[in-house]
């Protein structure tokens, strides 16, 4: 007998109303897969650019063959998620039933449903003990990303890094892994989110619309664009010599995402040394509003889908 699950499917490229709450069939995982009941999940920036299919033009062709052509090849999205594993195939050595985890599934996709089949050797893991699902599915994407682009700075106790975009996914493990590391951090963000990043931890906070930053003199040992939107003459004049500046998209290493990386930041968690921000929670009927939230552009931190 068929077995039907939830899911959100998107049936072609387009706004947020191509996204559409359906029934689908339920997986069965693998002999050596988990069989994971989601509780949540993000609405990732990776998400909706997939959706609009807004990619560079000069890779245009190239992302329609990897994406699909007409519509997503892979139609149910969503690249993070937590939850319990309900079953596991016979393999299964790492994990048991009733294990809650936390995972990045990245271009996998399919976490925008009730249920998700995980290879056990996949960025997975234990779920921190000190966080609920809502918060732990918002770790993965950016928490592994902000931690690989520290790593290749190979930061040193009292050096200066400034993140760019401290606000966002990206930006606001970047800010608290820096500190972790012994940096000296500045983040510069809109005047909204400035008390916010300034209480994970950064030394200072700049406005990028205000004067401070704009015709700012100082010098940083490490540039991180954490939103790949910093003007390239800002740069050039904040970077040290000999300096860093690490992109978002540029610099990120696909390698860095593994399983070894989100139990770094598991521990970190669990040590009370890094947190999760979410700016809001949506259901999952209200996929498209929170759609139509992320593609404006302005989210603090991240955006959480809950799964019945």
């Amino acid at each position: 007998m068929l077995r039907l699950m939830k899911a959100i499917v998107c049936s072609k490229y387009g706004p947020p109303e191509v996204l559409q709450l359906t029934e689908v069939a339920k997986p069965t995982p693998k002999d050596n897969e988990v069989l994971v009941k989601v509780h949540a999940t993000t609405v990732h920036v990776g998400d909706t650019r997939i959706r609009a299919f807004k990619v560079p033009r000069a890779g245009w062709l190239f992302a329609r063959l990897f994406l699909g052509l007409t519509k997503p090849r892979k139609a149910i999205l969503g690249m993070e998620l937590a939850g319990v594993i309900e079953a596991v195939g016979k393999n299964v050595t790492l994990f048991t039933e009733d294990d809650p985890i936390f995972s990045f599934v990245g271009f996998g996709f399919g976490a925008y449903a009730e249920y998700k089949c995980l290879p056990e050797d996949g960025v997975l893991a234990i779920k921190p003990t000190n966080m609920t699902f809502e918060e732990a599915t918002a770790v993965p994407g950016g928490g592994i990303t902000a931690l690989s682009l520290l790593r290749q700075a190979d930061i040193q106790t009292g050096q200066s890094v400034l993140i760019y975009g401290a606000s966002g996914s990206v930006g606001t493990y970047a800010v608290q892994l820096a500190k972790v590391f012994g940096a000296t951090v500045t983040g510069v963000c809109s005047t909204t989110n400035i008390e916010m990043v300034r209480s994970l931890g950064a030394d200072k906070v700049l406005d990028y619309t205000h004067q401070e930053f704009t015709q700012s003199t100082e010098t940083y040992d490490v540039i991180v664009d954490a939103v790949d939107k910093m003007p390239s003459e800002r740069r050039k004049k904040l970077l040290q010599k000999g300096g860093q500046y690490l992109n978002v998209i540029k610099s990120s290493k696909r390698s860095d995402s593994n399983p070894e990386n989100l139990r770094f930041l598991k521990t970190l968690i669990e040590e009370e040394k890094l947190i999760a921000v979410i700016d809001k929670r949506f259901p999952m009927k209200d996929i498209v509003e929170a759609h139509r939230y992320v593609d404006k552009g302005h989210k603090k931190g991240n955006v959480v889908l809950t799964v019945p």
